[in-house]
């Protein structure tokens, strides 16, 4: 081989010259790399007095070279080879050439060490770490950190040794290179560490933590960018080992972060890699810093950065101190119970949205807005008070605070669309006085201020449609139509199309309402309907389709047939212009068509079908992503990058090093070059497509079901593996249209199969095709609920589980084999145990959180919609099993009664309800259970929460009519009656209502123990029932009754009984089911015969007497 031509030939790669980088590219790839000899010739050029430039190239191509070629270099020349190497490598003036030597030098260890050559290398690197040369320092030092990295677990006899060298070169006061290499040496071995074997090693770790701290505090004293960084990424490698590693010190170490983050001397970029330490601190280890209870005070010292954000738009992507500070505050209230967050952001609010500084004021209204998504429930029981400070700041004289006000009332409409929608009246004229002031504003296409403006109220006017009653939204049509129909002319295509998704929204509100309006919106839309010509006109063509697909859910079937067939061949091109949003508006737009045509969209069916099994059954290459040197650490692990886990890999045999790769060598790790990431979001990309069409998939199949029929099997064949997808987004929507496609084919078997029966094992079988298909589901459901570890597919596999036991009974659990892992998974869940409910890490980190009493504490909102969702199919399973759901409820009563015992309202009051359901699925079963329950909901009739007590009434109702254990029923019934009393006269949370249905419930069972001249004209004063209309059963079976056995209280009360009776025969008809209608029809037909004058004055009843 001719060794000159090899190192010619790289030389070439250093030339400005596209073409003689290419030409040498392939000329190292095809005539020297498959040859041992080029390796050689690549380690000699490594040491040799080359530039360092191409003993860099040499050093990169000889590593990934090494495993292919090594052993195949004449083994009498291996031992020569490597000396040079690391001589040469101990006296590199250059710290990244010393950086990529090194790693030649753990490649080749890694070869020969397999083969028990070079057995003194070890203690080399050690005499190396302890000499008195800084450089030899810093090469044994990192050689030894490459090693742990390369050898993993392999190296676990040597680790005491290394942390005795690293725990005194940690400390070096000549070289912060040797630091630095000593706390990358110690987190990979944290890496490698289990708590409960290696304690020694632990607590060694765990006492250099403090120095890792100094050093990072010197590197951010001294401004040294580089050291910085590299500091900070071994703190984020920590947050990921085991959680007892940094457990000794976690207080002090958020603590030493937010005080880097809150100082503005400080060089931001060091601010920011604080506050993301910080972020991902609270994701992966939130249990930890609940328990702390830092939660308050990290919000408040975030809540002091933001002000500093200024001018710029909080919207934008560049990373900046006050950007990261509001995404803390984000994660903090999504992770953390309210009372650590948002309650104290509440309460400290003041001095910033009265402050004379506007930019204090921005920071106010802007954090209030960034908590809401994640404490939803809690900000809406402040909404009357958090309302009227945002409208005041919506009218604030600097622009900026009306701005950052406008995006608070948007995040408050996306998020509490019902209740914000209550609050129109003052919202939408001053969304339409601000729209109106900016339109007559604007100065064309470069008005960045007032086009920012018009979009920021189209977006909110869009988060608002979805909050208001047709009626409501339709009265203001006529106003705001206008208003954004002009604004399709606007010629800044974001701001036509936030105009466009504000009409479609508000279509979709108003329904019909929005029939004076369709035929001029549908002409003014067409014009972008095809359009394609650029990025931001595909971008357009999205919301328009979408905003077509509203509409016509609005108008329904027959107005917006003659857009049908166009339509669908625009969506149908929008598949191949190589848009990914545009791809997923035309699946939309489908099962949009599906909702509204439902059998009548058979004849799309076929085509729409072929594309969307397209998508799902498209590759998603498994990206290997090369980050550079001072990324190693992250080979052959995944990383999670815009929801899509992405392997990184190690150089391969075919790695070769581009002029712009050089550039990089002179800055490694700068992140200007975007060419991976850019292949990373086309990646991220296809799975969001897939989500979307997954999910569409479920509209179909539920709205075109009979015509759907010959796709099942193909659906199920492609779906099912998508349930074990790496994207959570895909995960989730997979087990969705499972279910949805097992209620469909549910719904296709004849009435007799699915008038299903409680109890297992089943009474009432299934035709055995839907049997199989949840087998299938039930099996797929399960694999993935056990280990499942994201929150949000948690709770909605709970959801569907819950919702299909309700409609389908125990079928989708028939099989023995699933009632057991069923079982363990919902106490996990109801324990606080789920994978999903830990902190990231091993099991110790539920130990850690658990022995100190924070499992059982608060929960944070996301956290709790786990939990709730499970009670949910608690609950559902007691309706599904019956009287053998009473072996299940002994596995749960303990959590169940935990949280009945709880200190927050809303788990007592849930917990209560889901009581009063397994009481009533047991019937009879209930029994040995009586006394317990009594205990529990006794307490519960008193509570403080109304709607704990609202359903503590029904629950102590169920259980009197249900247990068959009448002398624990008679040692509490008058204590009953007079904690009811109280509630009859209450109308909130439907306590009246229940209150009643308890006192039937009680005549109904005990008549003979009821004080009915006191109860009964109690109970008739309170008829007819407002709200909760299931109620009405027991309440008017007890009166059916009482005038059945001619009891003469009840009698005594008809005059005042029948205007009750006219007003629940009438209208709404949900006011009384089929059974007990028919009921009270016989005792209006039989007072009549009794009195029929009395009864002639009232026109409604005599309807019924006749009729």
């Amino acid at each position: 081989m001719d060794s000159r031509k090899l190192v010619r030939t790289l030389g070439d790669i250093l030339a400005p010259d596209t073409a003689k980088i290419k030409a040498a590219t392939a000329t190292l790839k095809s005539d020297f790399y498959p040859l041992p000899e080029s390796l050689s010739v690549l380690l000699q050029l490594l040491v040799s007095d080359q530039g360092v430039p191409l003993r860099q190239i040499a050093a990169t191509q000889a590593r990934a070279l090494i495993p292919k070629h090594w052993k195949s270099l004449p083994e009498d020349q291996r031992p020569q080879i490597r000396q040079h190497v690391l001589q040469k490598t101990l006296g590199e003036d250059q710290q990244l050439l010393r950086h990529s030597a090194a790693r030649v030098i753990t490649a080749i260890a890694k070869s020969d060490l397999e083969d028990g050559q070079w057995p003194d290398l070890f203690d080399t690197l050690v005499q190396a770490a302890n000499s008195e040369t800084p450089r030899h320092r810093a090469v044994g030092t990192y050689v030894l950190f490459t090693t742990i990295e390369a050898f993993g677990e392999d190296m676990s006899e040597k680790m005491p040794q290394m942390l005795q060298v690293f725990s005194k070169t940690i400390r070096d006061t000549q070289s912060a290179e040797v630091k630095i290499n000593s706390m990358l040496g110690v987190s990979r071995i944290a890496i490698l560490l289990d708590g409960d074997d290696d304690a020694e090693v632990l607590t060694t770790v765990q006492d250099l933590i403090p120095n890792m701290v100094d050093i990072l505090k010197q590197a951010v004293d001294a401004e040294d960018e580089d050291r910085t960084n590299q500091c900070f990424e071994v703190f984020q490698t920590l947050i990921g080992c085991d959680s007892v590693v940094l457990n000794k010190h976690f207080g002090n170490l958020l603590q030493f972060m937010i005080n880097i983050a809150a100082d503005s001397e400080t060089e931001e970029d060091a601010r920011t890699q604080a506050l993301s330490f910080l972020i991902n601190a609270v994701r992966f280890r939130k249990l930890k810093v609940q328990g702390l209870k830092i939660g308050e005070h990290l919000t408040l010292k975030a809540l002091e950065i933001v002000p500093e954000l200024g001018d710029l738009d909080v919207n934008d992507e560049e990373v900046t101190t006050a950007r990261s500070a509001l995404m803390l505050i984000d994660v903090l209230a999504e992770s953390l119970p309210p009372s650590q967050v948002v309650v104290p952001l509440l309460h400290n609010l003041g001095p910033y949205v009265n402050s004379p500084d506007p930019d204090r004021r921005k920071a106010g209204v802007l954090a209030l807005g960034t908590v809401v998504e994640g404490a939803p429930d809690f900000i809406n029981t402040q909404l009357h008070e958090i309302l009227p400070l945002v409208l005041r700041l919506f009218d604030d004289r600097d622009d900026s605070v009306r701005r950052a006000a406008l995006d608070t009332i948007m995040r408050l409409a996306e998020d509490l669309a019902e209740d914000v929608g209550k609050q129109h009246a003052k919202l939408i004229p001053a969304l339409v006085k601000h729209l109106d002031t900016a339109m007559h504003k604007l100065a064309g296409a470069d008005d960045k201020q007032n086009l920012d403006t018009i979009k920021a109220c189209c977006n909110a006017i869009d988060a608002l449609g979805d909050g208001l009653d047709s009626e409501v939204i339709t009265g203001y049509l006529p106003e705001l139509v206008p208003r954004l129909t002009r604004l399709f002319t606007c010629p800044d295509p974001k701001t036509k199309a936030a105009a466009i998704g504000a009409l479609g929204a508000m279509a979709g509100s108003a329904g019909e309402g929005f029939a004076p309006y369709f035929e001029q919106t549908m002409n003014a839309l067409a014009n972008y309907v095809r359009i394609k010509d650029s990025e931001e006109e595909l971008d357009l063509r999205c919301t328009t389709c979408d905003a077509m697909g509203a509409i016509a859910l609005a108008v329904g079937a027959e107005p917006f047939q003659r857009y049908v067939r166009p339509l669908m061949e625009a969506t149908e091109e929008g598949l191949h212009l190589d848009h990914p949003k545009l791809r997923e508006s035309s699946f939309l737009f489908w099962g949009n068509m599906a909702k509204v045509y439902k059998n009548e969209f058979k004849p799309f069916l076929e085509g729409v079908v072929k594309a969307i099994f397209e998508s799902l059954e498209a590759a998603e290459s498994d990206l290997d992503v090369e980050l550079g040197e001072e990324a190693a650490d992250l080979v052959g692990k995944e990383v999670i990058i815009g929801g899509k886990k992405v392997k990184v890999s190690a150089i391969s045999d075919d790695d070769l090093v581009g002029a712009d790769e050089i550039e990089d060598l002179d800055a490694m790790g700068d992140d200007d070059d975007d060419s991976d990431w850019g292949d990373l979001q086309t990646i991220t990309a296809v799975a969001q497509e897939k989500e979307i069409a997954v999910e569409v998939v479920g509209d179909i199949l539920t709205h075109v079901t009979s015509h759907y029929v010959p796709y099942i099997e193909k659906t199920v064949e492609i779906v099912l593996p998508l349930t074990e997808h790496s994207y959570e987004g895909v995960r989730r929507a997979a087990i969705g249209t499972l279910f949805r496609l097992y209620a469909a084919v549910w719904g296709l078997q004849p009435e007799s199969s699915q008038n299903w029966k409680p109890g297992l094992p089943i009474q009432q079988k299934p035709q055995d095709e839907v049997s199989k298909l949840g087998e299938i589901i039930a099996t797929a459901t399960l694999a993935l609920w056990d280990e499942e570890e994201d929150r949000a597919t948690v709770t909605e596999i709970n959801r569907n589980l819950a919702a299909t036991l309700k409609l389908t009974g125990p079928s989708i659990i028939a099989s023995p084999s699933h009632m057991t892992p069923l079982s363990e998974v919902i106490l996990d869940i109801l324990n606080k145990k789920h994978a999903c409910q830990l902190d990231m890490g091993p099991m110790d980190s539920l130990n850690d959180s658990l022995d100190s009493d924070q499992g059982f504490g608060e929960s944070s909102e996301y956290d709790w919609m786990v939990i709730d969702t499970a009670l949910d199919i608690v609950a559902a399973l007691s309706q599904a099993l019956g009287p053998t759901f009473a072996e299940f409820y002994k596995l749960i009563e303990k959590p169940i009664l935990r949280f009945a015992s709880s200190s927050e309202a809303y788990e007592r009051s849930t917990a209560v309800g889901v009581m009063a359901e397994c009481i009533r699925g047991m019937g009879e079963a209930v029994t040995p259970y009586t006394s317990s329950l009594f205990k529990i909901l006794m307490h519960r009739l008193q509570d403080e929460d109304a709607g704990t007590k609202s359903n503590a009434a029904f629950a102590v109702g169920l259980l009197i009519v249900n247990s068959r254990d009448e002398k624990e029923i008679g040692k509490h019934f008058n204590t009953v009656l007079a904690r009811l009393e109280p509630l009859m006269q209450t109308e909130e949370a439907r306590m009246k209502d229940n209150a009643a249905g308890c006192v039937g419930r009680m005549i109904k069972g005990y008549q003979e123990k009821m004080p009915l001249r006191m109860v009964v004209p109690a109970l008739v004063a309170v008829l007819p029932l407002g709200e909760d209309f299931e109620e009405n059963a027991p309440v008017w079976d007890a009166v059916v009754h009482l005038y059945s056995a001619g009891e003469p209280t009840i009698l005594g009360l008809t005059p005042q009984l029948l205007p009750a009776l006219e007003k629940v025969l009438g209208p709404p008809e949900e006011q009384l089911d089929g059974e007990t209608r028919g009921k009270v029809v016989e005792l209006v037909r039989f007072v009549h015969s009794k009195q029929p004058q009395l009864v002639g004055k009232y026109a409604g009843l005599v309807e019924v007497v006749r009729g």
